[in-house]
């Protein structure tokens, strides 16, 4: 049984290791740990954004990030945001993303979150049928802008 906590700064490599581990993540995460660290001690400021890992027997197996945000539409509905979903590529299709997502749905729905969602990449065919068996919704068209490729107007 896969159980999960909040990450702590020491879990940082392992998550990387994780995020690199992924057909798009080896060409875009770096190996300078730097970053990494600040990025996930900025994180522990923001009380509404975590890292959660999956544990058994004591190693990492899953991580995920889960954000919290409060709006306005759909009557002042808080949302949680999941992204960076992964499952150590040597375990995956054994149920483990199940429990990650039913982890992070529990945890969006003690925050008060009446809408849990997500976007994945379109190259992403398992992981969008992944998705789908879940029972989510294709329901929105996402964009994307890179910042920090755009010179200032």
């Amino acid at each position: 049984m896969v159980t999960f906590r909040p990450a702590i700064r020491d879990d940082v490599p392992t998550i990387v290791a994780m995020l690199q581990d992924d057909s798009l993540g080896k060409d875009r995460e770096i190996d300078d740990l730097a970053i990494y660290f600040a990025a996930f001690d900025q994180m522990q400021t923001e009380q509404a954004n975590m890292i959660i890992v999956g544990e058994e027997n004591g190693t990492i197996i899953a991580t995920y990030q889960l954000v919290f945000i409060s709006g306005l539409s759909l009557r002042a509905s808080k949302r949680a945001q999941i992204e960076s979903v992964r499952v150590a590529s040597h375990l995956r299709g054994q149920g483990i993303g199940g429990q990650l997502m039913a982890d992070a749905e529990t945890r969006a729905r003690d925050a008060g979150c009446s809408l849990f969602q997500l976007t994945t990449n379109k190259t992403r065919d398992k992981a969008r049928a992944f998705y789908d068996r879940l029972g989510f919704t294709p329901s929105h068209i996402g964009f994307k802008r890179n910042l920090s490729d755009l010179k200032e107007r």
